[in-house]
């Protein structure tokens, strides 16, 4: 039985007091997310048929080839590949990156160094299965005040040949803030200026239906996972490429066979999930940022330095808890994982990952392994021992958690 202490119930009330503007704002955000996806669905007509999965080698599936449409009108973009091929966000990120860039080419990372899990792919951690391991350059161009180093960006493109700029939106385990759709609008505009044949590719993770812009903002391809924001709790696995259609061509290509590249993949009965979970989504996403400002309110309250501050602009669904206490933040996760739905007798403790050189504290008691869009949080042992927590289902589970990750701190 989870067991709140009165003062922490007390604060909780005073701070939803403060946020109710914000959590109309959220609510205002999420309605015209709705009509958007409600909209794509009655564009092509979707009905039960849309359900009926495919084994064996896909082919014909109308079901899959209608989702594709629908994501595409939902992101704004001319094409898109959904796929439950995809094992993950940075598995789609890798492919893209494979189907676009062939040897002695120069990827440009302008948003500083990427996420873990792409540090092997691109070779920055040497892999002999990295992209660099086939000649493919990699150069890195760290942001300045939470922005991109324009200067030093339009430097390097008037100077050198670049086939592909990559920025991540989200912070990944750094320090810095994620980035708007207006930076990101900002800078893509800046590059097309000087090169239109570059390719700019955007990982899109935790970001989807948190602004009320266009996704793609000139973007030629965005890449996001379906166990976050898209998949709004209910899709099992899967990940989405986006954008222009000969890009999300040669995504294809690289994902199954050249020649037959969309055409085949079967669905294997995650056609009605994939529609299901876009469905939710803008309801789901309202709830883990709702729980998101809730947690920065009631942390900043406690005294604990918080990113972003609850009145501060979002980017995505992640809440930074600076801590600089490696016990506070074991005892923080461990409150989370224990006010999960599932797996919630299990005691997260810090341990080694692939892919990652710190060993990482994950509380993730979610109905979808790995998903971070359920309630969640995680971070690296390492100094200023940062709490990473994205979602919830429900803005009631998110709220419950984050007391009872509260209650865990004050135990001791």
């Amino acid at each position: 039985m989870l067991k709140i202490d009165n003062k922490i119930i007390a604060l909780a009330n005073i701070c939803e007091d403060e946020l109710k503007d914000i959590f109309k704002q959220i609510d205002n955000q999420a309605y015209q997310n709705s009509l958007k996806v409600l909209n794509a669905f009655h564009k092509y007509n979707i009905s039960e048929n849309h359900f009926h999965d495919t084994t064996g080698y896909g082919y014909g599936d109308i079901g899959r080839d209608t989702i594709e449409k629908v994501f595409a009108e939902v992101l704004e973009c001319e094409d898109a590949l959904v796929r439950n091929q995809f094992i993950s966000g940075s598995h789609a990120l890798t492919v893209a990156l494979f189907a676009l860039l062939r040897p002695n080419e120069t990827m440009l990372c302008i948003s500083g160094i990427p996420y873990d899990t792409l540090q092997e792919v691109i070779g920055i951690k040497e892999n002999p299965s990295s992209l660099q391991a086939f000649n493919i350059n990699y150069e890195q161009i760290d942001l300045v005040s939470d922005d991109f180093d324009y200067a030093k960006i339009i430097n390097y493109l008037q100077n050198n040949q670049v086939k592909l700029v990559y920025i991540q939106r989200s912070k990944g385990y750094s320090t810095r803030k994620s980035i708007t759709l207006a930076n990101l609008a900002k800078v893509i505009q800046e590059i097309k200026k000087i090169n239109q044949e570059v390719i700019i590719m955007v990982d899109n993770c935790y970001c989807e239906f948190v602004e009320d812009s266009p996704t793609t903002v000139g973007a030629d391809l965005i890449v996001g996972s379906l166990i976050k924001n898209l998949g709004g709790g209910i899709a099992p696995n899967g990940a989405y490429i986006g954008g222009r259609k000969d890009l999300v061509k040669l995504a294809s290509e690289r994902l199954t066979l050249p020649g037959e590249g969309r055409e085949v993949g079967p669905t294997l009965g995650i056609n009605k999930l994939f529609l299901q979970g876009l469905y939710t989504a803008p309801s789901v996403v309202a709830s883990s940022l709702k729980t998101a400002v809730f947690t920065s309110l009631m942390l900043e309250k406690l005294g604990y330095n918080v990113e972003p501050k609850f009145s501060e602009q979002r980017a995505d669904i992640v809440q930074n808890i600076i801590f600089n206490d490696e016990e506070k933040l074991i005892k923080y996760t461990q409150g989370i994982q224990a006010a999960s739905a599932i797996d919630a007798q299990s005691l997260p403790i810090p341990s080694p990952m692939p892919g990652y050189d710190d060993h990482v504290i994950m509380a993730s008691g979610s109905f979808v392994q790995g998903s971070s869009i359920e309630i969640s949080c995680d971070g690296p042992l390492r100094k200023p021992y940062i709490a990473y927590q994205q979602g919830a289902l429900t803005y009631d589970y998110g709220k419950i958690a984050v007391l009872n990750a509260i209650q865990s701190i004050y135990n001791d």
